[in-house]
């Protein structure tokens, strides 16, 4: 079994190869369990097979619940926060070795995609006789897992920042919009089309966003429905999972349940 490295250094030590593609497992100990903003020359997915992440950049916030992968173009800036319990794999892709998005996402992976990277992590791909073939066969069947859209939105305009650091800090806030606005000296009126503006979303919209990726990111630790619903400022458990139903199409135990641990 090839070593894992420990976080963030993976991409450094990682850069300077021209494989097509390399994976590596990710130590995540209680005390490294954030990246600061880094960037690097090859793509990197970051996959979860237990517990999650949230990955940020200059535009946007992805969350990674387990068994999805966070898809980053080479030389992107971007941070990533994870889980206590996260169990990670990192694939680096060299440019141009595959026929990934060249926008940031969220990418829903298949048992067999999760099992040839964890196969690929598991031993020197460099010198494995079937190496190249399993590269090749990996990149190809990567470029076709569905995106899921698990982002926030995020702007450099300082209001919405300040609005968008507050509620990831307290998601609980069930302020009204022209409470936000008071706060950030605009209208109500002046913030609905600012945030309409820089985020594509209304207000309510953009903070139930923030809020599905919070939730998210507390299920993927083992947090009960309950729990989050009440860390959310939910008036109750069905309310929460309706909101859950409506954005992702299904109940939170049963996302989960879909994502299950291999």
């Amino acid at each position: 079994m090839s070593p894992s490295l420990s976080w963030p250094l993976a991409a450094q030590d990682l850069d300077s190869s021209t494989a097509p593609a390399t994976a590596v497992r990710i130590d995540v100990s209680q005390n490294e369990r954030e990246a600061p903003v880094h960037h690097h020359r090859k793509g990197q997915l970051v996959m979860a097979l237990r517990g999650g992440v949230t990955c940020s950049v200059s535009d946007g916030m992805w969350v990674v619940p387990p068994n999805c992968g966070v898809w980053v173009p080479g030389g992107l800036p971007h941070s990533n926060v994870a889980t206590a319990n996260a169990r990670l794999f990192f694939l680096f892709v060299e440019p141009g070795a595959s026929d990934l998005p060249d926008r940031c996402c969220t990418l829903s992976l298949t048992p067999l995609v999760r099992e040839m990277i964890v196969a690929m992590a598991d031993r020197s791909a460099d010198t494995a006789p079937d190496a190249a073939l399993l590269t090749q066969l990996l990149l190809s069947v990567l470029s076709r897992m569905p995106v899921q859209e698990l982002y926030l939105p995020l702007t450099d305009e300082p209001r919405l920042r300040r609005i968008a650091s507050s509620l990831a800090e307290n998601p609980a806030d069930r302020s009204t919009m022209a409470e936000w606005a008071a706060r950030v000296a605009l209208s109500e009126n002046s913030l609905a089309r600012l945030v309409r503006q820089e985020t594509g979303l209304t207000f309510g919209r953009w903070r139930q966003q923030l809020q599905l990726i919070v939730s998210l990111r507390s299920l993927a630790t083992g947090a009960t429905v309950q729990k989050v619903s009440a860390d959310l400022g939910y008036e109750s458990v069905s309310a929460f999972i309706t909101m859950f139903k409506k954005a992702l199409g299904m109940s939170p135990a049963k996302y989960m349940r879909r994502l299950g641990e291999p």
